[in-house]
């Protein structure tokens, strides 16, 4: 950035447990989004306290270089209040598109110094209820500022759709429907990967690899790694069918004998799906591996292992395709459907093979169906409409595995185009380049940004204003009570909440109690309180001074009255 300034985002991006694409491509992007260390500082605004010390902790002891010089700042979620007025961001920088993107514009458009980018990636996108995120995007307080970062240009076409549909169902007759009022940006950016984690094995890293896991050393082996779920991945049956046929062709032999690996992460109540494909592999005479919830190290021998690698995903829950990109760094041609992000990856007859793939087109009654389902019964549904042709699939297996030269050639081709297109390193100057442009971009009038609320947040006040007796008047008059008084001359002290936090700051308070050692009304303490404290707003202390009234530090002034008249 030609400005130096620090980095923000609302999410930790490193997250416990297994380890799916979605948290290892966040995982990657952190990490080398701090090796690339682009920004003055790196500000994470936590949900809770216990996020934030627990990811204060893990990054403290990744980068102790960015801990000890203070350039890593770990904060609540209530913190933003003085962070947004404190520091002029280059961005923020969430790590799902659907949730807060635009909480956090409202946010920025009543309070930040300036109006700094806000960005947010794809995932998974075919959730129901994701229609109801994507339509808080669409209001008058995005600025041209706002992007969403689509991981593929099938992600881009569906973010794009899902703002055109959404902007015919709630926007006036007549309004453009494409870009629609108040759209953000739709920015392609990919996933990345290390590609010095990932490379091509040795022939005798290969050889120790089979042996360590049971694999046959001289057979041709076809490798399957992701989540092993047939309704929220792949359903593997097709490519079974595809080996059946291959096991027809008898005046064809493969170079060597084939031999079928699945590994990857499982959900319970997969075992059954697991022995029907063995049984089914043995059938056809066809060896099978299956190997669950490898770490880290086991994925790496079976990627060594392996000599083509195979996804012929159907699944719209699939969106990028990290374990393709894994795969060609690793030297393995691939055999993937054409489907979603893969045919951004996937140079067909060149890095592998992509097999066509049929969709169902309009399915109104699933699409009515799909909230009251769960979304597993949903994606299932629709996966198993969506078509990948086992005719191509079983031509494509069956030329690699005739063909040891081919293999070595796709592979390479593909080894090369993930260093030049893929690597963390490159998809971090990409957003880094992303960010100053958005920067550069012109904004709408400041003053006008900040008096638009958004639609879908509640007006508390003017939902819930029957609630209370009645709401706070300017013109009482209030004063320090006893014990304010004994707070502001330290013979007491506060007692606040833990979960106040910024929300209260206990040295104005004690400003407050200064200000009222005479009876002044609501209106004017409010107003001495900004001019002592000038970071402050309207709506901050009046909050202040109304707590100060629960909690008896003031009391309202009453008048006191004469001795009634005698009328005798």
């Amino acid at each position: 950035m030609t400005t130096p300034r620090p980095w923000g985002t609302l999410d930790p991006f490193l997250e416990r447990g297994d380890m799916l694409g979605r948290m290892e491509a966040n995982a990657g992007f952190l990490t080398a989004l701090l090796d690339a260390d682009p920004f003055d500082a790196y500000h994470f605004y936590l949900a809770s306290p216990h996020d934030r010390d627990a990811l204060a902790k893990t990054l403290g002891t990744l980068r102790p270089d960015l801990r000890d010089t203070g350039r890593l700042k770990f904060l609540t979620r209530l913190d933003l209040l003085d962070g947004l007025r404190r520091h002029e961001y280059a961005a923020f920088h969430l790590s799902d598109c659907i949730t807060f993107p635009a909480h956090l514009a409202r946010l920025r458009n009543l309070l930040a110094r300036d109006i700094f980018p806000i960005t947010s990636v794809t995932h998974s996108l075919s959730y129901s209820r994701f229609s109801q995120g994507f339509l808080m995007h669409l209001w008058s307080g995005t600025t041209p500022r706002d992007a969403v970062v689509a991981t593929s240009t099938a992600a881009v076409a569906a973010v794009r759709e899902f703002y055109a549909y959404l902007a015919e169902g709630y926007l006036p007759p007549g309004s453009p429907l494409w870009p629609p009022p108040g759209c953000p940006r739709v920015e392609r950016v990919p996933l990345g990967i290390d590609v010095s984690t990932f490379a091509p094995a040795s022939e005798p890293q290969r050889r120790e690899a089979r042996a360590g896991l049971g694999i046959p050393l001289d057979a041709t082996v076809f490798l399957i790694f992701g989540r092993i779920s047939h309704s929220s991945k792949l359903d593997p049956l097709p490519v079974l069918r595809a080996f059946q046929r291959l096991a027809a062709e008898r005046d064809r032999p493969a170079a060597s004998p084939p031999c079928l690996v699945m590994a990857g992460w499982t959900e319970e109540g997969s075992k059954g799906l697991i022995r029907a494909l063995s049984d089914l592999a043995s059938g056809i005479g066809l060896e099978f591996r299956c190997f669950l919830r490898p770490d880290e190290a086991e994925k790496r021998r079976i990627f060594m292992a392996g000599d083509v690698f195979v996804s012929p995903v159907d699944n719209l829950q699939e969106t990028f395709g990290l374990s393709i990109l894994e795969a060609m760094a690793c030297g393995l041609p691939v055999v993937a459907s054409d489907f979603d992000g893969y045919r951004d990856l996937v140079v067909h007859g060149e890095t592998g093979y992509l097999v066509p793939t049929t969709g169902p087109g309009a399915t109104p009654v699933l699409d009515a169906l799909a909230p009251l389902c769960f979304d597993n019964h949903s994606h299932l549904a629709r996966a198993q409409q969506c078509v990948v042709d086992v005719p191509d699939l079983a031509r494509f297996l069956g030329e690699l595995a005739r063909d040891p030269g081919l293999r070595g050639e796709m592979g390479r081709a593909g080894r090369r185009r993930v260093e030049r297109r893929f690597s963390w390193a490159g998809v971090i100057g990409r957003y880094v380049a992303l960010w100053e442009r958005l920067r550069s971009e012109p904004v709408p009038d400041r003053e006008g940004l900040r008096s638009v609320a958004h639609p879908l947040h509640i007006p508390y006040g003017r939902v819930f204003g029957g609630h209370p007796s009645g709401v706070v008047d300017l013109d009482l008059m209030v004063t320090a009570s006893r014990a304010g008084q004994a707070v502001y001359r330290g013979l007491d002290a506060f007692v606040s909440y833990e979960g106040l936090g910024p929300l209260l700051d206990l040295e104005t308070a004690k400003r407050l109690l200064f200000l009222a050692r005479s009876p002044l009304s609501v209106g004017e303490l409010a107003r001495g309180l900004l001019r002592l404290e000038p970071a402050l707003d309207w709506e901050g202390a009046v909050f202040r001074i109304l707590w100060a009234l629960k909690q008896d530090y003031l009391e309202r002034v009453v008048e006191k009255s004469g001795p009634e008249p005698d009328d005798r």
